[in-house]
C-alpha cells in the first residue's frame, strides 16, 4: 500500500511524456527547438486567433472557414508528427516541409480561387482534379500520422467503393464512379473533405479545445481536484470518489479520455491506492470516470457538436438530454468504488490533508464563473461558438481576481498553443471522416447499410442494437471518437431510425457505444494509460473497467426504450418515476457487480440482483415491481446476514 508520506514520490517516478506518448497518439509530436519551434509556436498561434477572431466577429463563408481551418492544421500535423516512430523528432526534414507546404497550399486553394470554383461547379478543371487528389492524399498521411492507419485505410476502403461499386455483392452494390468525379465530389464541394464534420471542427470545437487551453492555464484542472477532495475525500473511500468527480468535470473540457487518464490520474490513482484499493482497481476507476467526461454536459466531447449537427438541433438540447444518461453513469460508478471500498473497509483521507471548502472558493472560487458563464449562453440561446467565445473572454478577465490564477502574456501564448495542438487530431479525422460521409451520399451506401442491420436482425430492434453496439466498439478499437461516431451515425444509426427509434435516443446510443471503446479490450486505451500509472496489470484493469462501466452499456438500451431519460415525449411524473427507478436500478447493478451489500453477496443473490436491476431499468410498471421486490428481498436478506456475522463475531 502506498503511505501518504511517498505518494508524492510515486507521482514523480510516472513518467507522464512517456505515459501520453504510449497510449494517446498525438502526443508523439516531435521537440523542436530554434526557429523551427519559433515557426510552429507562430502558426499556432495564428490558428487560435483566427478561430477566436471569427467566433466573436463573423465567420468567413463555410468552405473558407473550413479551408483556412484545415490548411493552418495540416501545416502544424506535418511539422509536429514525424513519418515513423524511428525517424528524428528534434528537426523537420526537408519533405516535410515541402509537403506541409503543398498541403496548405491545395486547401487553401478553395479561398484563392473561389470565385472561379463557383463559377464553374460541376465542371472541375484538370487543375482541381489535381489539387484535389493532392489534397485527399496529404489528408490521409495527415490522419495516419497523428491518428494510427486505420482511419485512412477505412477512408481508402470507402474511396475504392466508390469506384468498384459493381463488383461489390449484391447488397451493396452500385453502378461506380469515375476517379474524376469521385475526386470532384469529395474535395471540391461540401459533401465530402469540406462537410459537416470538418464544419463543425472549424467552429464549436475548436473553440470549445480553446476554452479549456485557457481554463487548464489558470489553473482550473488543480482547483477542479482540490475541490473534490474537499467534497469527499473524506467519505469512506474518498479518493476514489474524488478520481470520479475530479475526472469527470475535467473530462468533459478536455474531450480525450486517454489525455485526461495521464493528467487527473496523476493525482488521484496514486492517492486511491495510499488509502487501500488495489493498483489495478484505482487505474479502472480513473479510466472510467475519465471517459465517460466526454457525455457529461454542459461540455461534452467534440462528438455532441456533430450529433447536434446531424440531428438539427441546437447544442443545448443535446446537453440537456444527456444530462440524466450521464449522471446515471457517474452514479453507478459511485456506487461501486463506495461498495468497494466499504468492503474492503477502507477510510477516507484524514481531515487535516484536505482542502476546507470555504477558504478554497474564496481563493479560487472564481474560476467556476467562465463555467457558468457557457451554460448562461447556452440557455439564453446564443449558439455554441458564441457560448465558447464568451466563456474565453470570462476566463481572461476573471484570472486577474487572482494571482495564481492569472493569464499572463506567456500564459496566454501557452493556451494559443495548446488549444491549437489539441485540435489536429479531431480536425484532421474530421476531414478524413468526410469522405467516409462524402461515400454514404454519393453511393446511398447508409441505406444499404442499414437495409442488411435489419435485415441480419429479422428487424427485431434489440438485435439491431446489439448489432450497432458490437459495430461502435470494434470500430472503436482504432479510431478517435469523434471519427468513430460519425462513422457509426451515418452508417448504422439509419436502421435504428427505420425501426422507430427517436432520434436523439439513436445517436446517443452511437456515442455512449463509440466512447465505450476506449475501456473494452483488447485496445481500451484509457484503461491502460491508467493500468501505466497504477503500475498494474492492462488487461486486469481493463477487466475492471468494463464491471465499473457496466451501467455505461446497459443504460443506452435502456433510454431506447424508454426515450423519455433522454427528454422524449418529456412528462414530469412519468419522467421523475422513470429516474427513480433507473437510480434504484443503477444502485442494485452496482451491488451485483461489486458483490457486496453490508457483507458478501453470495452468486446466486448477485445473479437476481443483476436481474432486479434490468427490471428497475427496463421501463414498465411489471417490470419495477419484479425490480423493486429483488432490491427489498436483498435488502432484507444481506442486512440479516450482516446481523448475524456481527453476533459472532462479537461472541469470539
Amino acid at each position: 500500500m502506498t503511505t501518504g508520506g511517498n505518494i508524492e514520490a510515486e507521482t514523480a517516478q510516472i513518467d507522464l511524456d512517456e505515459l501520453r506518448r504510449r497510449f494517446d497518439t498525438e502526443a508523439r509530436t516531435r521537440s523542436l527547438s530554434g526557429w523551427e519551434a519559433k515557426l510552429v509556436l507562430l502558426v499556432a498561434i495564428a490558428l487560435s486567433v483566427f478561430h477566436f477572431y471569427t467566433s466573436g466577429f463573423g465567420l468567413l463563408l463555410a468552405i473558407k472557414q473550413r479551408a483556412v481551418h484545415l490548411a493552418l492544421v495540416l501545416f502544424m500535423v506535418y511539422m509536429l508528427y514525424p513519418i515513423s516512430g524511428k525517424a528524428r523528432k528534434d528537426a523537420v526534414p526537408w519533405y516535410d516541409f515541402l509537403l506541409g507546404g503543398v498541403a496548405a497550399y491545395v486547401v487553401l486553394y478553395h479561398v484563392i480561387y473561389f470565385n472561379d470554383i463557383v463559377m464553374r461547379a460541376g465542371l472541375p478543371t484538370t487543375m482541381d482534379i489535381t489539387v484535389g487528389f493532392l489534397g485527399i492524399l496529404l489528408l490521409l498521411e495527415a490522419t495516419r500520422r497523428v491518428s494510427n492507419p486505420i482511419l485512412p485505410g477505412i477512408a481508402i476502403f470507402f474511396l475504392f467503393y466508390c469506384y468498384f461499386g459493381r463488383h461489390f455483392p449484391a447488397m451493396f452494390a452500385h453502378r461506380g464512379f469515375s476517379i474524376l468525379r469521385i475526386i470532384n465530389h469529395m474535395y471540391m464541394g461540401t459533401e465530402g473533405v469540406f462537410g459537416i464534420p470538418l464544419g463543425v471542427s472549424s467552429t464549436f470545437v475548436f473553440m470549445f479545445i480553446l476554452f479549456g487551453s485557457f481554463l487548464e492555464q489558470t489553473g482550473m484542472g488543480r482547483f477542479i481536484i482540490d475541490l473534490s477532495m474537499a467534497l469527499a475525500g473524506g467519505s469512506t473511500g474518498g479518493p476514489a470518489k474524488v478520481a470520479v468527480m475530479s475526472s469527470g468535470l475535467m473530462g468533459s473540457i478536455s474531450g480525450s479520455s486517454v489525455a485526461n487518464v495521464c493528467t487527473t490520474g496523476m493525482f488521484t490513482i496514486p492517492l486511491m491506492k495510499s488509502v487501500g484499493y488495489k493498483p489495478y482497481f484505482a487505474g479502472a476507476v480513473e479510466a472510467v470516470a475519465s471517459t465517460g467526461g466526454q457525455i457529461m454536459p454542459p461540455v461534452m466531447g467534440a462528438a455532441a457538436f456533430i450529433m447536434a449537427e446531424f440531428l438539427g438541433v441546437p447544442y443545448i438540447h443535446v446537453a440537456v438530454a444527456a444530462i440524466v444518461p450521464a449522471l446515471l453513469y457517474y452514479f453507478a460508478v459511485l456506487v461501486q468504488v463506495h461498495l468497494e471500498a466499504t468492503r474492503l473497509g477502507l477510510k477516507g483521507l484524514p481531515r487535516e490533508r484536505l482542502p476546507k471548502v470555504i477558504p478554497l472558493l474564496k481563493k479560487k472560487g472564481h474560476l467556476l464563473i467562465p463555467i457558468a458563464s457557457i451554460i448562461y449562453f447556452l440557455l439564453s440561446g446564443y449558439t455554441p461558438l458564441k457560448a465558447a467565445y464568451y466563456g474565453i473572454l470570462a476566463t481572461l478577465i476573471v484570472s486577474f481576481l487572482n494571482k495564481e490564477t492569472r493569464v499572463t502574456l506567456p500564459k496566454l501564448m501557452d493556451a494559443l498553443d495548446s488549444g491549437a495542438r489539441g485540435a489536429l487530431g479531431v480536425a484532421c479525422a474530421c476531414g478524413t471522416v468526410g469522405i467516409i460521409v462524402g461515400t454514404a451520399t454519393l453511393t446511398g451506401l447508409g441505406l444499404r447499410i442499414a437495409s442488411a442491420i435489419i435485415t441480419l436482425s429479422g428487424g427485431i430492434l434489440i438485435i439491431s442494437l446489439l448489432l450497432t453496439m458490437v459495430a461502435c466498439i470494434l470500430l472503436g478499437a482504432g479510431l478517435p471518437t469523434t471519427a468513430n461516431f460519425i462513422v457509426t451515425s451515418t452508417m448504422a444509426a439509419p436502421a435504428l431510425l427505420q425501426l422507430g427509434v427517436a432520434p436523439m435516443a439513436a445517436y446517443m446510443f452511437v456515442l455512449y457505444f463509440g466512447i465505450a471503446a476506449d475501456l473494452s479490450p483488447p485496445v481500451a486505451l484509457a484503461a491502460y494509460a491508467g493500468a501505466g500509472i497504477a503500475g498494474d496489470d492492462p488487461m486486469k484493469t481493463g477487466g475492471a473497467a468494463i464491471r465499473l462501466a457496466l451501467a455505461g452499456f446497459i443504460v443506452p438500451y435502456i433510454y431506447v426504450f424508454n426515450p423519455m431519460l433522454v427528454l422524449v415525449g418529456f412528462e414530469p411524473i412519468p419522467f421523475i418515476v422513470s429516474i427513480g427507478t433507473a437510480l434504484l436500478g443503477v444502485f442494485l447493478l452496482g451491488m451485483s457487480s461489486i458483490g457486496f451489500y453490508k457483507t458478501k453477496m453470495p452468486m446466486w443473490l448477485r445473479a437476481i440482483s443483476l436481474a432486479g436491476a434490468l427490471g428497475l431499468l427496463i421501463p414498465g410498471i411489471v417490470t419495477d415491481t419484479i425490480g423493486l421486490s429483488v432490491l427489498l428481498l436483498v435488502h432484507f436478506f444481506q442486512t440479516s446476514k450482516y446481523r448475524k456475522e456481527a453476533s459472532v463475531a462479537e461472541v469470539v
